[in-house]
């Protein structure tokens, strides 16, 4: 009599423990890869208020909402690690990157972001944006605001109030600080400066991203300089988007890869991030010699070109640079992106500019050219001059995080880089499915819990019980990059369901305007209260 009235108690008790569960969303039936890079596996997935949960989901459970699609898989969101940002205030729908699987993006980089950090999340906030927000405080921003464009060192005293401002920064929620060397005036800093205010972000407990000085000739070097601030500074650090750009250059990626590995077997904790595409994108100015625009990027300029000796030197050392440097040695493969003087040369070529105006398509003319369109306020380009080989040896580094280094950008506006609609579908699709650069579980975890880890998010990047329900339901066979160099505005094919703070944003195609992003703070801001 007793066992029978024992085993009665058991059988209730399992009975009410295994009581069906209500959450929020139950997604069925998918491949599930973690972001740690460990093979996928079949399971089910359950969402409530923004957690994720993965023991336990019985058939019996429900939710307001299930996602039952055969074939597809999922993946902690895409943690965008260089992103600009700076049109968020004009676009925080952020659409172009939620529809690549960004769910979380790091701003300003290149050494370049708002002075007043606090002010700026705070507005951030108060509007929303469609995915969470982190920031790092820019050097160049940080410079200009003291020193202007000044090709000198510091003094004591700004180079105080450079730290001062550097770490406000830090205590507003700044994840680090970015520098910007080959950009002015960063290109003017020596490494003294840079270590100190980089010791200034240690401290907080923040990260150091360098656009290096030199990515063509001179890479070594600038690399080598990004291991001695991490050495001196004692930090953490990220090549920015590594690349070798330049003919002379190609095939050089092995030996900074190497220097990496180096540098972290000797402890020191430095790491790189790529986007995966042949071409770079910046200023037209990065083909114009610095001591150029010294004290004003257009007016100092145009009063240094009337001069005939020094519009010679300013020649010939753009010359250089389309030979030797980013216009890998043919007008061809600069590509005029934003052009406000001439907008109908936008997606046309520096060679096709030439022709146009019915002069021979050299490097002599096209220096003259970009001379002109610096007295025109200047323009933006695409650089045709990485080689396919080093994207792939980057790629497969340990140590490599994807990133897209792309700009929020609205559809069909201005003619960008494909990275702002394509980058990670594209390292999965393209490079990881297509090609077999790397297996699919290892691309997605450099673009989840690598930069996760990177920026010391302890919730986020990995599909882990109790984590942020930041995700991205696509499907493995269909997932590909669309945007192309001649065509960039294409939103990427099969991603089907993205989701951010538990709410779906994106489902069957279909983009929602829900803002669910949030503002993510850095490791020195609790000190900031």
């Amino acid at each position: 009599m007793n066992r029978l009235f024992a085993t009665a108690i058991i059988s209730v008790f399992v009975i009410s423990c295994a009581s069906p569960k209500h959450y929020d969303l139950i997604i069925k039936n998918v491949m599930i890869f973690d972001g740690l890079g460990s093979q996928p596996y079949e399971g089910s997935i359950a969402i409530l208020d923004n957690q994720i949960y993965l023991r336990d989901i019985s058939a019996h459970d429900t939710a307001k909402k299930i996602i039952d699609e055969e074939g597809m898989a999922i993946a902690p969101g895409f943690i965008d690690i260089h992103a600009h940002l700076e049109p968020i205030e004009v676009f925080p729908q952020a659409e172009s990157a939620i529809r690549m699987g960004c769910t979380t993006a790091l701003g300003g980089p290149d050494g370049s972001s708002p002075i007043n950090l606090k002010k700026f999340l705070n507005t951030l906030k108060e509007t929303g944006t469609g995915i969470n927000v982190a920031y790092l405080i820019g050097h160049n921003s940080v410079r200009s605001e003291v020193m202007g464009l000044e090709n000198r060192a510091p003094t004591s005293d700004e180079l105080s109030e450079m730290n001062t401002l550097i770490d406000r920064g830090m205590l507003d929620g700044a994840f680090g600080m970015s520098t910007g060397l080959k950009y002015l005036p960063g290109t003017w800093a020596k490494l003294d400066e840079i270590i100190s205010l980089s010791k200034t972000v240690s401290e907080r407990g923040g990260i150091y991203t360098s656009h290096l000085r030199e990515e063509g000739l001179g890479l070594f070097e600038g690399v080598q300089e990004a291991i001695d601030i991490a050495e001196r500074a004692d930090i953490p650090v990220v090549l920015t988007h590594h690349k070798a750009i330049g003919l002379p250059m190609w095939g050089s990626s092995d030996k900074t890869l190497k220097m990496v590995a180096d540098a972290r077997t000797s402890g020191l904790d430095v790491m790189v991030d790529q986007y995966p595409y042949t071409a770079s994108y910046t200023s037209i100015s990065v083909l114009i010699p610095p001591w150029s625009m010294v004290g004003g990027r257009y007016d100092m300029f145009a009063e240094r070109v009337l001069d005939p000796r020094l519009r010679d030197s300013i020649k010939q050392g753009i010359v250089f640079n389309i030979m030797n440097d980013r216009g890998g040695g043919d007008l061809k493969r600069i590509q005029l992106a934003k052009f406000n003087w001439k907008p109908e040369l936008e997606g046309k070529t520096l060679y096709d500019w030439a022709v146009q105006e019915g002069i021979e398509p050299n490097a002599e003319n096209g220096a003259e050219l970009v001379i002109q369109a610096q007295l025109n306020r200047g323009a933006s380009a695409i650089y045709h001059a990485i080689s396919p080989a080093d994207v792939e040896n980057i790629m497969k580094g340990p140590n490599t995080i994807i990133a897209s280094d792309g700009r929020i950008t609205a559809f069909e506006n201005g003619f960008p880089h494909p990275r702002v609609y394509g980058t990670f579908p594209r390292v999965i699709g393209h490079y990881a499915r297509d090609k077999g650069v790397l297996s699919m579980e290892e691309a997605i975890k450099k673009m989840t819990s690598m930069p996760a880890a990177r920026l010391g998010l302890k919730d986020r990047g990995i599909l882990k019980e109790g984590y942020k329900a930041d995700l991205v339901i696509f499907d493995p066979e269909k997932i590909i990059d669309k945007a192309t160099f001649e065509d960039p505005h294409q939103y990427p094919e099969g991603i089907d369901y993205v989701i951010i703070n538990g709410k779906i944003v994106l489902e069957k195609g279909k983009f929602k305007d829900l803002k669910s992003g949030n503002i993510l703070r850095g490791p020195g801001y609790k000190m900031g209260e």
